[in-house]
């Protein structure tokens, strides 16, 4: 029984092992946590991440993440601005890679028409509601 819990043990041990190797691979985060040198460069890049969903917490910013695909992707918008590209450049790439969602502004086509519209439609179904309620009742 022991033999039999100790080679689940090694097994479980592998596995984490892998799943942690798995998580780190990919960009090199180097960046994730180093601010720029150039202070200009490094405002227009924390600017940018705030702008953006961590595909992986889905309520935070990939600056406000503590997510390894957010320090990836932290680290990947400082290098692509070290190197001279423009944030609106970037956040096309990013998604294009990861669609419209990672944008915490989506634009008002498409699928992001939808997020702008349903809130301003849903608003007017209440005060519509509201107003039937109240209109029959005595003062």
């Amino acid at each position: 029984m022991r033999l039999f819990a100790l080679i689940l043990m090694m097994m479980a041990g592998s596995a984490t092992v892998e799943i942690a190797a798995a998580q780190g691979s990919g960009t090199d985060a180097s960046l994730a946590h180093m601010q720029l040198d150039d202070p200009q460069q490094e405002a227009a890049a924390t600017d940018l991440m705030k702008r953006l969903r961590c595909i992986q917490c889905q309520g935070q910013s990939i600056a406000d993440s503590d997510a390894p695909i957010a320090g990836a992707m932290r680290s990947e918008v400082r290098r692509r601005i070290k190197a001279g590209e423009s944030p609106a450049v970037i956040e096309k790439w990013l998604v294009t890679r990861y669609g419209e969602y990672i944008s915490f502004e989506p634009p008002a086509r498409g699928a992001g028409l939808i997020l702008w519209l349903v809130p301003i439609i849903l608003l007017l179904a209440g005060i519509g509601m509201a107003r039937g309620l109240f209109a029959g009742k005595p003062r």
